[in-house]
């Protein structure tokens, strides 16, 4: 068999747009990740499902895995002939131990590559508003690894640390910042020198606690820090309060559930980032078209008896096109047939396509467009519905109530619910750390409830786009909201008021 391939890609400190473009086309491509603890939720949601996933732990003095497994875990994977990517946080040579993975991988011959990763060093600070190095402060940076071994004194120059006047981050160094910022003081530094402790940056749980090299391990008892985090020291600390701009936007802070059929981008998702939030996006539902497609295909032969086309959702226009294609059925037969889209997200699938909608209802559902729909049709005229097999029945209600109408409702794509075991959606709820779900259909709600049995749904706070959506977010307890049009705009015009009432 031919030996496979390991790559170590740093995943960068937790913010998923921090996760660089290599790292990201490397991982989409790797059929093995092993991954560590400290990989940020939002890159860990961009595994592909093909790939297949092993858990290795490791935090300080908190290891699932001795590193000796893991490194021989990477050989052993290789040597089966798959592509390995090895997902560390970070970057993988900056107290990774990524050289003593690739020492065993040299050692036996394995091919190998590294992607490096944005570091937390400079990423984190840069996030709190602290420039690691600055022309009227210091000009040089040091990074150091606070983590020692219990019961032995740090094997760490001190002095010389001190002497260079630069700026002094210590990763892995919480628990002993009384021992860091204690050795720094005994060693000649200023005690007034500002300090910081900043914790999980660049993700939704970030908090800065800045105060001085004698003052910041009573501070920090004071207000409390969470792991993991890092210890700045140095005059650029004071800089923090003038120059912050993370938690300045409408989202810091947040950490906000997006569900979504897997094929379709979410232009949601790259909004909420943009106002600041964490988003963990999770398929809750994937779309795959009908195998048996006879019933379309007998009414793509005789598209000229449809006086209207009505879709919706983008699934549907993607697959009825796809279908037109396979089918061999000419654009062209569509010049006498006028179209409907249920909302904004159709309209534009049909625009990508070169076709302008002719009817959207001013409110995006079933219902609305089965009535607008009914009101602009005539007598006797015949409409053809392609849509989801399991599609909701209110459009086709809504047509029933003007006599003479005929209606050919066509499945052709099927809704499958979507599972994942990498991020436990439940135990995020459970413990608080997920602000918000954003929700742009019912089904996408069904399957939310598939991939979490035994959640306390009383416990989601749902941000949704629509009536039927809010329904289907109401039968199971949850706390639901309703955007007031249902667009994507307005939805993030919801969530950013759901935060507003819910700040503390």
């Amino acid at each position: 068999m031919k030996t496979g391939k390991v790559w170590l890609v740093g995943a960068g400190p937790g913010d998923v747009g921090l996760f660089t473009l290599k790292g990201m086309e490397t991982l989409q491509n790797a059929e093995v990740v092993v991954y560590d603890s400290l990989v940020g939720h939002g890159v860990l949601s961009k595994i592909p499902d093909t790939a297949r996933c092993i858990y290795v732990g490791k935090r300080a003095s908190n290891h699932t895995m001795p590193q000796e497994q893991i490194n021989q875990i990477l050989v052993e994977e290789a040597k089966k002939g798959y592509r390995v990517v090895r997902l560390k946080g970070g970057d993988p040579f900056l107290f990774g131990r990524g050289g003593e993975e690739l020492e065993l991988l040299a050692q036996e011959k394995i091919p190998y590559e590294v992607v490096p990763g944005v570091t937390s060093p400079i990423a984190v600070p840069a996030y709190n508003g602290i420039p690691v190095t600055h022309r009227d402060f210091t000009s040089s940076l040091h990074i150091i690894t606070g983590h020692k071994r219990q019961g032995q004194a740090y094997d760490i120059n001190f002095k010389a640390l001190v002497h260079t006047e630069g700026t002094l981050v210590f990763l892995m160094g919480v628990t002993a910042l009384g021992d860091i910022c204690g050795s720094l003081v005994k060693a000649g530094m200023d005690k007034d020198m500002p300090a910081a402790v900043l914790q999980k940056g660049t993700t939704a749980g970030q908090k800065r606690i800045v105060a001085t090299v004698s003052t910041l391990e009573e501070e920090v008892k004071r207000r409390g820090i969470e792991t993991p985090a890092i210890i700045v020291v140095g005059k650029v600390c004071a800089l923090a309060e003038e120059f912050a701009w993370y938690e300045k936007l409408p989202l810091a802070g947040w950490k906000v559930l997006v569900t979504r059929p897997r094929d379709l981008i979410s232009t949601m998702v790259s909004k909420l980032r943009l106002l600041g939030a964490e988003v963990l996006e999770l398929p809750a539902i994937r779309t795959e078209p009908l195998e048996q497609q006879e019933a379309l295909y007998d009414a793509l032969s005789q598209l000229e008896r449809y006086q209207w086309i009505a879709f919706t959702s983008p699934t549907g226009v993607k697959v009825f096109f796809e279908e037109m294609k396979k089918s061999g059925t000419d654009i062209r037969k569509l010049g006498g047939v006028k179209i409907a889209a249920i909302g904004n997200g159709t309209k534009k699938a049909l625009l990508e396509r070169g076709l302008y909608a002719d009817l959207v209802p001013e409110v995006f559902d079933g219902a609305s467009l089965g009535k607008a729909l009914r009101e602009a049709c005539r007598e006797g005229e015949h409409i053809l519905v392609p849509r989801a097999k399991i599609g909701n029945k209110e459009i086709l209600d809504e047509l029933s109530k003007k006599p003479g109408l005929k209606i050919s409702d066509i499945a052709t794509y099927d809704t499958f619910y979507e599972t994942q075991e990498i991020i436990d959606q439940r135990e995020e709820f459970e413990a608080g750390t997920i602000d918000c779900a954003v929700f742009t259909s019912a089904s996408t709600v069904k399957g939310f409830v598939e991939a979490t049995p035994g959640l306390d749904y009383t416990k989601v706070r749902a941000a949704c786009i629509g009536k039927q959506t809010k329904a289907a977010a109401d039968a199971y307890g949850m706390e639901t909201y309703m955007a007031e049009k249902a667009t994507i705009d307005s939805v993030l015009e919801l969530v950013i008021k759901l935060k507003k009432k819910n700040k503390f």
